[in-house]
Formats: structure tokens, C-alpha cells, sequence
């Protein structure tokens, strides 16, 4: 049987992969490509995860693309008008006709003679073969599978109802019933409000606080350039606006934490929270940044909180119990519903497991170039977006590299790239980020360098030019020639 090849294989249609999808289309007009996507839905996380009050903790002038920029006045946006747009984009674009649904990329060998991928591919038919010359992994980091629950103890013994928000039945009915919510992360602050419309009233346990701005749901700026200048123009001016905002925020918060401390904390106040609630609520012991800022739009959380409906209690768990949850205090909170908004379990490239020339890649021992290659590995891509920015602002970047790259191999009839690792750089963590789902995982993930091109720089400004129009012969990538796949 003769194995089908496409010039670039995109592994998931969610986010990434739909925007790589749609370049592709536009800037390079006749490539050859497929995207496979696992599940039998495109959308990825905006599909995926399906409980109430599910939105963007980023705007969306910046989680939207830069090709198709977001036009709607709410720049908080909720999962299902996130999904909407990645939907129209994969259907204006002519991107939905080349997804592969219920297609699992397996592992994928590389074999340098021939100067492609083999891919070998989960279906509802069984396993199958896919080459590719490049393959660009767009799965972003989280297992889609399962979610993290830690072991609680005594949770046999709960007599109602344990949810995980991944996994969050469409059926299931908390209406005039007592809602515990384990977290204290984005997922938390946004189910505690939108629970609130049904239930008897609804806890946030949190073992620790986390910092939490309250932002307006609509951009005042976008609205007020709206008056003065076509839409388009105005969404692209607000989009620099806020890219502008996100690299100030994030420094001012690495280099005076204090000073963004008392920023936070002068908002909290605005939400007339009181100094006790600050200080034991919402005030953590980590630098604003260590991990994620958490957002509430129109104060939400806040608002329930001040209405009775919602209330936070920071503490630890003792043990679950037939009626509740008993805490370290010996308070215990009484629950017919528990939802474990505890976290995320990661998966590198979706689990993709590499080979090149016969040897396993071990991951773990190489380091990312520009954190869209990887040492070592031919013509492979991947897309990571930024922990404190939108994600989607670095992908933007990584398709332009890409077409770059691809760009200058046709033009010089080149087969084969790879970075190549430089003597002497001292390796970190690919995520310089303390939250608890990426701590738990890093030891599988690629490392990053001490200095460039091997940073990871979290900083759209910094990482404009190096990817948009940087040199491709900066001396660590390697170009070759090989013999061309069969048929091609």
C-alpha cells in the first residue's frame, strides 16, 4: 500500500493548528498539508472543555490571530464564542477540508536518507502510515485525556457528587445545591461566579491564594477607537495596546515585585474587599508571575462574593467525609457537589514519541531552538505559547518562522534542517514557572539554554524579530540536501 505524503503534517485542530492550517493556505498556496486531530471535534481546549462559565483569561485582541483579528466587543470571551472563531477561521480559510478527526499520531520516525517524516497514526480503521517533510506539532502541552486530582483522603466515603472540570458532565444538575470548588487557579475564579446562577451557594476552598486582577469584560479603548476609525484598524491598534500592556506588567513584576504587589493589591481594594480578605484571601506568598495572574472579568468573583452567594476559605484538607469536606482547622464545609479544579496534566507533542535515524530522541537531553525546534531533530516544529501573555501571540510567531523556513529550503532546494547544539550552555527549565502542573512535568520536557538562540524569552517584543526576520544562517542551523521522497 502505498503510504500517502504531504509536505507538512499538523499534529491537532485546535487554536494552533487551525491558525498554521490557514497560513499555510494563504502565504503558500498549494502545500500539501493535513492536520490530525485525536478527537473528533476541532477547537482543542475551546472544545474540550465544556464546563459553565468557561472563557479566555487572556483578551481577546491577542488570543485571536493576527491575520483574522477578533471584532466582537467583548474582549473577555466566553468558550463558545472562542470556538465559534476558531470554526469560522478553518472554514473561511478552506483549512476544515484537510483535518483527519479521530486520527492520533502515534510516534514519528525520521530517516535522513530519504529526508522525511514517517508517522504512524491511531484511526477508527487501525493504524496507519503518513509522510511528511515537515512535521509541526500544534498540541500544545496539556494531556487531553485526563486532568490532575490528587489523593483525597476519605473520598470513598463522600456520598455526593465529585467532578473534574475537564470532564464536566453535561447532565449534571447542582441547582439549589452546596458547590465546593478545590482551587484557587483560572479555572476556579471563573466556575465559583457562573455556578452561582443555579446553586444553593458555592465554596472556593484553596490551599493558597493566588493574585487576582479584576479587568473589564469590554476594552474601553477598543470601544472609544471604534468612533474614530474602522474596526479592523481599531482591533489591531488595541491588540498593540494590550501586547504592550502584557511585556510592561510582566517586567515591572520580575524586576520591582513589590511595586506590582501594591498594584494588585490597590485593586483588590477597589472591589471594596476588606483588608482581612486581602491579606488572608488573596494575597499570596509567591512574586505576582511565579505563576499565572489570574483574571476576573467585571470583578465577577468578587461580586458573588459580596451578594453571599459564593464565599472563600483558604485551608487544607483533613478528609472527606459522608457530608462534605472536613478541614485542617476542623471546620468542615458541608457539600453536595465537589468540583476539583486542581490542575492540568501535561503532555509534550501530545505524546508523540521521535526517532531519528533509528535512535529514540530523548527529549529531555536536548534543548529548544528559539522554543519552535529542537536539537537534533530535522524539519520538526512545534508551537508553544506564552505562560504570561496570550499563547496565540507566539504561535503567530512560530507559522511565520516556518513559512520562512520553508520559503528559503524550496528556493535553495534544501531537504533537511536541524539546530545544532552549541558547546559549553548551561541548561534551565524550558517553563521558568512555579505552578504546580508545570513543576510536576518539566523533567520530561525539552530544556532551554542560558543565552540565545536557545531561550525561551516569554516577550513578544523581544522575540518579534529574531522569528519574523532574524537571519536563518545565525550558525546553529544546519541546512542540507538528501534525496527527495519516492513520488514527490
Amino acid at each position: 500500500m502505498t503510504t500517502e505524503h504531504v509536505e507538512v503534517l499538523i499534529i491537532g485542530a485546535g487554536l494552533s493548528g487551525i491558525g498554521a492550517g490557514y497560513q499555510l493556505e494563504k502565504q503558500l498556496p498549494g502545500t500539501t498539508y493535513a492536520i490530525l486531530e485525536s478527537r473528533e471535534q476541532l477547537g482543542g481546549t475551546w472544545d474540550l472543555f465544556r464546563y459553565p462559565g468557561v472563557r479566555s483569561d487572556s483578551d481577546m485582541h491577542t488570543l485571536g490571530y493576527r491575520f483574522r483579528p477578533w471584532t466582537k466587543d467583548r474582549a473577555i470571551a466566553d468558550g463558545g464564542s472562542i470556538l465559534s472563531y476558531i470554526q469560522d477561521t478553518a472554514r473561511d480559510g478552506g483549512v476544515d477540508k484537510n483535518i483527519r478527526y479521530s486520527h492520533r499520531a502515534v510516534s514519528a520516525a525520521w530517516t535522513s536518507e530519504d529526508a522525511r517524516w514517517d508517522v504512524e497514526i491511531d484511526t477508527p480503521s487501525g493504524r496507519i502510515t503518513m509522510s511528511c517533510s515537515y512535521l509541526f506539532s500544534c498540541s500544545g502541552y496539556y494531556d487531553y485525556d485526563k486532568g490532575y486530582s490528587p489523593e483525597f483522603p476519605g473520598l470513598a466515603d463522600f456520598g455526593g457528587t465529585v467532578v473534574h472540570p475537564q470532564h464536566w458532565p453535561q447532565d449534571l444538575d447542582y441547582a439549589g445545591k452546596r458547590v465546593v470548588v478545590i482551587g484557587s487557579g483560572a479555572t476556579a475564579v471563573t466556575l465559583v461566579p457562573a455556578l452561582t446562577d443555579q446553586a444553593a451557594h458555592v465554596t472556593m476552598l484553596q490551599r493558597s491564594p493566588t493574585w487576582i486582577a479584576a479587568l473589564p469584560g469590554e476594552d474601553p479603548v477598543a470601544k472609544a477607537l471604534q468612533k474614530v476609525m474602522p474596526k479592523r484598524a481599531a482591533m489591531s491598534v488595541t491588540r498593540w495596546k494590550n501586547i504592550g500592556m502584557f511585556v510592561a506588567n510582566y517586567q515591572l513584576s520580575r524586576r520591582r515585585p513589590k511595586a506590582m504587589k501594591a498594584l494588585l493589591r490597590k485593586g483588590l481594594q477597589q472591589q471594596k474587599l476588606s483588608e482581612a480578605q486581602i491579606d488572608e484571601h488573596f494575597t499570596p506568598r509567591y512574586d505576582p508571575w511565579d505563576q499565572r495572574l489570574c483574571v476576573v472579568p467585571d470583578g465577577d468573583l468578587f461580586r458573588a462574593i459580596h451578594a453571599g452567594t459564593a464565599e472563600v476559605v483558604t485551608d487544607t484538607i483533613d478528609t472527606f467525609t459522608p457530608t462534605g469536606i472536613r478541614l485542617g482547622s476542623g471546620r468542615e464545609l458541608e457539600a453536595d457537589v465537589v468540583v476539583t479544579a486542581t490542575g492540568l496534566q501535561l503532555k509534550l507533542f501530545g505524546g508523540l514519541a521521535l526517532t531519528v535515524d533509528g535512535e529514540p530522541v530523548d527529549l529531555p537531553h536536548t534543548l529548544g531552538y528559539k522554543a519552535v525546534m529542537v536539537s537534533g531533530v530535522p524539519n520538526f516544529f512545534f508551537g508553544l505559547g506564552y505562560t504570561n501573555a496570550s499563547w496565540t501571540l507566539k504561535m503567530d510567531l512560530t507559522y511565520e518562522f516556518l513559512l520562512r523556513v520553508i520559503k528559503r529550503m524550496r528556493a535553495n532546494g534544501e531537504t533537511a534542517v536541524v539546530p545544532r547544539r552549541q558547546p559549553g550552555i548551561t541548561e534551565r527549565p524550558l517553563l521558568d514557572f512555579k505552578a504546580g502542573y508545570v513543576l510536576r512535568s518539566m523533567d520530561a520536557f525539552p530544556k532551554q539554554g542560558d543565552r540565545s538562540p536557545w531561550q525561551l524569552k516569554q516577550n513578544y517584543l523581544t522575540d518579534l524579530y529574531p522569528l519574523r526576520y532574524g537571519s536563518l544562517d545565525d550558525g546553529v542551523l544546519e541546512f542540507s540536501g538528501a534525496k527527495a521522497p519516492a513520488g514527490v
